[in-house]
C-alpha cells in the first residue's frame, strides 16, 4: 500500500466532509465546488489504491483535469466582482 496515495485519499475525504459542512452552514457554492474537486481527486487516488490506475490512465487524466478546472472555476467565482 502506497502511504502517500493513502494519505492523499484520506485528506480528500476530510476536505469533502468539511465542504459539505461549510455548505450546510454558510450556503457557500464555493465550498461545494472545492468539495466536488477534491471528491474527484479522491476517486483518482482510490482507483490507484485498488490497483486499477495503470489500466485507467486516460480516465484518471480526465478526472483530474476536471477537478483542476472546478478549482479554477471556484477561484474565478471568488475573484469575480
Amino acid at each position: 500500500m502506497d502511504i502517500i496515495t493513502t494519505m492523499n485519499f484520506v485528506l480528500c475525504v476530510v476536505i469533502v466532509a468539511l465542504a459539505i459542512v461549510a455548505y450546510s452552514s454558510k450556503k457557500s457554492m464555493i465550498a461545494l465546488y472545492i468539495g466536488a474537486a477534491f471528491g474527484l481527486f479522491g476517486i483518482s487516488h482510490l482507483v490507484n489504491l485498488i490497483g486499477l490506475g495503470a489500466e485507467l490512465t486516460d480516465l484518471l487524466l480526465i478526472i483530474r483535469t476536471l477537478a483542476y478546472l472546478i478549482v479554477i472555476f471556484a477561484l474565478y467565482k471568488l475573484w469575480k466582482p
